[in-house]
Formats: C-alpha cells, structure tokens, sequence
C-alpha cells in the first residue's frame, strides 16, 4: 500500500542526512509543506536546529510578483530558513532519495491575513471575527484560495498536492495561551460557534436576522452548563437546536461553498498542472464539519479531486461513499507518541493509501516504529 508521511522543508534544508533517513523508512512519498500556517516546531534530529517559530502564515517558495500585484489577500514569504526556495531545496534533496513529492498546501486557514483583511473572516453570531479562519462564501478569498493553489502546489519538483482547510474554518484553533475551555462547548455548541454572520453568509442562508438571533438563543443555556441535545453530533445537532429547517438552510448554504471553493480550486491546480497531477484535499465525511480536515459530500467532491486524506478512523465511512473510479482513500495516522498518535498501522479498513503524521516531529522511537509497520 502507497505511504507518505508529512513533512517540512526546514526538516531537511541544511540536513544533508534528512533525505535518505526518511527514505530507508519504506515510504513511496512525502507530502511537503508548500504554503503553511504559523507554527512552533521541534526538529530533533537537525545538525544545527532543535525548534523552528514559524512566525506568521507562508509559503515555502518566492512566490510571483505579478500574479498578486494590488490584491488585498495574498501570500507572504519566511525568513525563519535561511533560503530562498526552501521547498525547491528540500524537493530536490528528497526526489533524489527516490521519494515521490508532493507538495502540501493550506489554504483558508491564515491569522496574518485575517488580522489583515478582517472582511473575509468569519464573524459569528455575535458579531465577532475569527481571523485565523477565512470565509469561503466570499468571492475574494475563493479567488485568492485557488490562486494560491495553481501557484503553491505547481512547483518544480511536486508531482501531486494534498490540500489543507479547502472549506470552512471555525472556532476551534490551536492559538496561543488559549482560555477559551472555561465552559466545555461540546461538537453542537462549537459548530455553532463557527457559523459565519458575515454579509455573504447572511445572504445566503436567506433567514435574515432571524437566524442570528436563533443561534444566540440555542448558545444561551450552553454557557450556562446545559448539556447539548442527546447524541450531541454535529449530524442532528443544529436541527434540535434551531429546527430542522433553519438547519437545512445552514447547511445547504455551506455545502454549497464548499462545493464553490473546491470546484474553483481544483479546476485552478489542473489547469495550471495538467491531468496527471494528483489532487488531494484534507476531508472529513460529515459534511457539517470544519478545520483543517473540511466536511464534504465525498461522491460529489471526488468527482473533480483524485482522493481524500480522511482520519484513519474515518477510513472506512469514507470509502463506503458512491465514487470515481481511480479516486483513493488515505488514511491519516498520528505517529507521534508525544502528540498522542501511536503504533502505526500499515493495514487500515477501507484505505487505498497510507499517510503517517509527522515523520520531522517524530522522536528516534517514533521512526523505529513507523520503520518496522512498513518493513516488517
């Protein structure tokens, strides 16, 4: 079975012994980050470097001057690598350790561009904005979205891309010193919490105000400790709370964003790409979630991706989907026993490939064991 495993550029710039190490561990390919959010990370194996602060929202590669001139959203470059190409540098290093790249791009998920460009964030019910989520429903960031994608995932070396948050953002985000558990939301409560109230959302959900206010209502006692309606899933969640259909109206008006983002996204990569290029985004089945892996309507999407990188633990719920022939089913491990992951698993239900999270974050044992699944 096909296994990649993640990857950063500053895992191997300036580690000439990166390469071959990832390669002896029995893998076919790396996803490589192209255009990634910020963050702090550990590189415990780097000659020179033990933690990399990736300081704001970049992308991995000097990206073109006259394809973003005058636009408002738009990607910045990093400084925290000391290269100019930092994914060219480490595709070239790893293709010639016979790995397959493929590059690993981010999309509507950016805290230095909402902070920027607080219009094409997420506001909620209350009126407040999210700025490490982007709205989808709004025609510029799908422009800039799918722009982004032919530019970030078309690079000299990349022979595919895996794409991260190709849907809606919410609530939930790993931010810095976060106090935001003091009342414990379950899966309803957040998903409300991410509805967005912004004008493009307003209009297409078609309820006016009234909707606004009905999620404010349905938030009320939640904060106050009530337990959210039995079986709590975000599947039948919104209909008890607001009524089944202001809840079908919510949901088809984020569906059909989605669709829009993924439709525009795609079409952009395969134009800039050509067909052979594998496209596939970061998903989850249940098409009422969001976050880096963006619910969708698996048939639907895997009509114009070539697959779907789904939890492990959703393998199998994925596959059972109506779908494309030629489509495939990634199964995502995390095989980082200190970020909670564990044995790795080469056989999983319902899986056509294997992706394994994160061999640049993993610890010595980590490897040896992700070494052992898929060499035994």
């Amino acid at each position: 079975m096909r296994a990649s495993a993640f990857l950063y550029p500053w895992d191997v710039v300036g580690d000439p012994a990166a390469p071959a190490a990832v390669a002896e561990l029995g893998l076919q390919q790396v996803t490589l980050a192209s255009a990634y959010h910020s963050t702090r990370a550990l590189t415990p194996r780097h000659p020179t470097r033990r933690i990399v602060t990736a300081r704001h929202s970049a992308v991995y590669y000097p990206p073109a001057t006259e394809r973003w001139r005058g636009r408002a959203l738009r990607p910045h470059g990093q400084s925290w690598i000391p290269s100019v190409d930092p994914f060219g540098d480490a595709a070239d290093a790893l293709t010639a350790a016979g790995l397959e790249v493929h590059a690993w791009v981010v999309l509507a998920h950016n805290s230095l561009l909402g902070q920027a460009v607080p219009r094409c964030t997420v506001e909620n019910a209350y009126g407040e904005r999210y700025p490490w989520a982007l709205c989808i429903a709004q025609e510029e960031v799908v422009e800039y979205c799918a722009s982004l994608a032919a530019e970030a995932s078309v690079r000299p070396g990349a022979r595919g891309v895996e794409l991260e948050s190709c849907g809606w953002y919410g609530l939930a985000h790993l931010h810095a010193h976060d106090k935001i558990g003091g009342v414990g939301l379950g899966p309803v409560g957040q998903l409300l919490m991410s509805l967005c109230f912004c004008p493009a959302c307003e209009r297409g959900y078609g309820l006016g105000e009234k909707l606004r206010a009905a999620v404010r209502e349905a938030l009320e006692p939640l904060w106050r400790g009530a337990p959210e309606p039995a079986g709590g899933s975000e599947a039948d969640g919104p209909a008890a709370l607001l009524g089944p259909g202001p809840a079908s109206a919510v949901l088809a008006h984020r569906l059909g964003a989605a669709r829009e983002l993924q439709r525009t996204v795609v079409g952009a990569v395969r134009a800039a790409a050509g067909p052979d290029f594998r496209i596939l985004l970061h998903a989850d089945p249940d098409p009422w979630r969001y976050g880096a892996n963006v619910g969708v309507d698996v048939g639907w999407v895997l009509d114009h991706a070539d697959g779907l990188v789904v939890p492990a633990a959703l393998a199998a719920r994925a596959s059972a989907a109506p779908r494309r022939p030629g489509t495939v089913i990634a199964a995502n491990s995390t095989v980082v026993a200190g970020m909670g992951g564990g044995a790795p698993v080469p056989d999983v239900p319902g899986a056509d490939e294997l992706r394994f999270y994160h061999v640049g974050l993993a610890s010595d044992a980590d490897l040896a064991a992700l070494r052992a699944a898929l060499r035994p």
